[in-house]
Order: C-alpha cells, then sequence, then structure tokens
C-alpha cells in the first residue's frame, strides 16, 4: 500500500524521495569503506567485553603492552570515558549527548591517525543485538577478550545468567582469538566461536593460582588475579615478556572507580567512608560490604550505612540489590543498621526491600537530592562513629558524594 501511495505522488516529490535515498545509501557506502580503511591501519585490535573487569583488563593489557614496548592505544568506557596514547597519557573523550556505540568508529578514526600497533577497545554495547555489530562491523577484532559473564543489567540482557552470556558471546570475533576467564558458561563462548571460526583460550585455574599474593601487593591497588592472569595471557601472545608485562602492570596508578577508604573526623563524628560505587553488581557489593564489616566491626562501635545511588535507567539493577542487602542483612554478622536510598528510580528499591522484610525505620529516602543534602541525612543517622558505603551506580549523584568524602578525608586506602 505504501508503494502505491508512493507513486501516486507528484513527479516533484517521487524524484525528491529516490535522490534522497541515493544519497543516504551513498553515504553509508562511503563511510564502510572509509572505515574498513581505518581498520587496516591498526594491524592488532583487541576488544574487549564482559560483565565485569572490562575497564581493568582494558588498562592491564595496555600497560603491559607498553611495557614491552609497542605502539599502543586503549580507549575505556568506565567511570570516566577515556583515550590512553602510546605514552600512557589519558585523555577524555568528548560527547555531544548520551553514550552511543557510533563513538567507537569515531574513535578509531582518531587513534588510526597516529599509526598505532595495536588499539584496546572497551565495549561498551549493552543490547545484544549491538554487541554483536559493535564487534562485526566496528572493531572487527583480531584479538577478542571476554572477561566473565555475571548477572547484571538483566533488564537488558537478562532474565537469566545464560542470557547474559549469549548477549555476550556477539562479541565473538570473527576467524580469531577469543581469550576468556569465564568458567560456568564456557561452552556458550566455545559455540560462538566454533560458529565464526575462531579458537578459544580459556584462563585455567592453575594460571589464576600462579598470581600469588605477594605478585599482587606490588599494585598499587587490589587488582583481581584473575584478571592479572588474562592480560598477562593476552601479552605474551603479542610477544611481550611475562616479567616485563607484569612491570608495567604493576605501575598502573589507580582507576578513578577503583574502591577506595575514606577516614574522616566531620564535626567530632569519626566517619568511614568506603566508594564502593563502581561494583554495580550485587554478588561483588555484597563481598564488599562482608569485608569491610568484617574489618569495621560492631565490637568497634561503628553504625552501618548503606548509601544505594539508584537509577531509573536500571531498574532490574535496583530490584537485585534491595534482594541482595536484605539477605546479607538477615545476619546479625552483616546487619545494615541503616540504608540510605538517593539518585532516582528509588521507588523499585525500596518496594523490594519491603516485601523481602527491611523495616520501613531502617530505610531513609533522599530522590534526586544533592550530595550535600544526602551528606546531611547521613549525619543525622550516623551517630558518633559510622562505617558508610556507597554501593550500586558511581553515575550521576553517587559520584559527587564519593567526591563530597574523598575531598574532606584525612587518611585514604585504597580497598
Amino acid at each position: 500500500m505504501m508503494f502505491i501511495d508512493f507513486f501516486n505522488q507528484t513527479p516533484a516529490v517521487v524524484w525528491i524521495t529516490i535522490l534522497l535515498w541515493v544519497a543516504l545509501v551513498g553515504y553509508f557506502l562511503i563511510e564502510f569503506v572509509f572505515h574498513r580503511r581505518v581498520l587496516r591501519r591498526i594491524p592488532v585490535r583487541i576488544h574487549v567485553n564482559g560483565t565485569r573487569g572490562k575497564t581493568s583488563v582494558v588498562r592491564l593489557i595496555a600497560a603491559g603492552l607498553r611495557a614491552g614496548e609497542k605502539c599502543v592505544y586503549a580507549k575505556c568506557s568506565g567511570t570516566l570515558t577515556s583515550v590512553t596514547d602510546d605514552a600512557g597519557n589519558d585523555f577524555p573523550v568528548f560527547r555531544f549527548s548520551k553514550p552511543n556505540i557510533i563513538e567507537q568508529i569515531r574513535v578509531l578514526r582518531r587513534i588510526s591517525q597516529s599509526r598505532p600497533e595495536i588499539v584496546v577497545m572497551e565495549c561498551m554495547a549493552l543490547q545484544p543485538r549491538f554487541q554483536s555489530l559493535t564487534e562485526t562491523h566496528m572493531v572487527r577484532s583480531t584479538h577478542g577478550v571476554i572477561t566473565n559473564a555475571r548477572r547484571d543489567h538483566l533488564d537488558v540482557m537478562g532474565p537469566t545468567g545464560l542470557d547474559v552470556a549469549l548477549a555476550i558471546a556477539g562479541s565473538t570475533p570473527v576467524n580469531a582469538r577469543l581469550y576468556t576467564a569465564e568458567r560456568e558458561y564456557i561452552d556458550v563462548f566455545n559455540s560462538a566461536a566454533e560458529d565464526r571460526g575462531s579458537t578459544v583460550r580459556q584462563i585455567s585455574d592453575v594460571e589464576v593460582e600462579a598470581i600469588p599474593d605477594e605478585v599482587l601487593e606490588r599494585f598499587r591497588y587490589q587488582e583481581h588475579a584473575e584478571n592479572v592472569a588474562l592480560s598477562l595471557c593476552v601479552c605474551e601472545e603479542l610477544g611481550v615478556d611475562r616479567e616485563v608485562a607484569l612491570e608495567g602492570m604493576a605501575a598502573l596508578p589507580p582507576e578513578p572507580g577503583v574502591m577506595q577508604i575514606y577516614r574522616l573526623n566531620y564535626h567530632n563524628r569519626e566517619l568511614v567512608f568506603v566508594n564502593a560505587f563502581a561494583a554495580n553488581d550485587p554478588e561483588s557489593t555484597r563481598r564488599i560490604w562482608e569485608r569491610v564489616v568484617e574489618r569495621f566491626g560492631e565490637e568497634d562501635g561503628y553504625r552501618r550505612i548503606a548509601v544505594v545511588n539508584c537509577r531509573s535507567d536500571r531498574p532490574q539493577r535496583s530490584r537485585e540489590m534491595a534482594e541482595a542487602a536484605a539477605e546479607w542483612s538477615r545476619a546479625d554478622r552483616f546487619r545494615t543498621d541503616h540504608f540510605i536510598v538517593i539518585g532516582s528510580g528509588t521507588i523499585l528499591f525500596l518496594r523490594e526491600a519491603s516485601r523481602r522484610g527491611i523495616p520501613p525505620e531502617r530505610l531513609t529516602v533522599e530522590e534526586e537530592a544533592t550530595p550535600s543534602e544526602v551528606v546531611e541525612t547521613i549525619l543525622e543517622v550516623c551517630g558518633q562513629r559510622a562505617l558508610i558505603v556507597g554501593m550500586a551506580n558511581i553515575k550521576g549523584v553517587g559520584g559527587r558524594v564519593a567526591r563530597y568524602f574523598g575531598n574532606r578525608a584525612v587518611k585514604t586506602e585504597i580497598l
């Protein structure tokens, strides 16, 4: 019917429409050819995806390769979106509006002008179809990396952990090598690699155990042995000696979203603020909560406060965080004395928290509050000594609250 209506238009309208479509198709063909030329200028392209640790692995691989005197550029899409040049200098990526995967094409084009040997790109797509599109049409990696598959972003990639793994598998490279530290869903990645003519290099438990505590202590922040083992494997594959790569990795400064402990003497109060906003999946958050509660125990008189930063565009995460928080709070050992719920879309956390049995008197809502308003609320409930843990999301007010405490800390530790 639309076809008939089109040819019932006046000749001028028909010809204008045809010319517009021809111009549009021509534009995309030119962009396609030009982008392939851009990719040919970068011999080695490493595309890093996964639920947890993407940014860390991008930084580790790039640092290890730089230590091996490779000309490498990297692009991270974590707490702060940035490009790292071959000298290790970070430059923020300017965005005209909200994040969009087309940004990868623009960044690759700019990087290619420096003619690097290697580029390491963090996958920024969430939608399953876009994860595949980013790999097969934008990055076309020579080395694919998948850190792991965890239950996160279930509203987009779920509803199950298997669905998340299937979505992430969309970034499997074609006729290349895929490196992964995943265990539970390794069969998914093996099938995806076989379908695309690639091979899988899985990091074994032995390789992870070969990164002892004394090696991790060389880092200036807490790093996971799994991430280091995975990154070392990629560096060795590209001809960099293991010890040389490890030395470069250990010299890395902490990334902006790294977990930190801020100690404050604030208006005659002894406060400990843990910036764990970047650990935005329930399992990682639970482990952090239990770890810091063990460290700052009840016998020390610390009141335990969880600051939960919600986002209206992450509804599933808010519900899952409430479910997890209710679970760990049931044990007196890890009890949460008070929840301060900030950000947007807080109703989703509150509904699930109430359904899971968290008493209303232990919940304070600060929807769309400013950092200073959040701090005032914390001071109202914290008493003289308090352990305050920021969690769920670092974007928006979460990051600003962390900066508020960081700027007033008398002592800072890397967690």
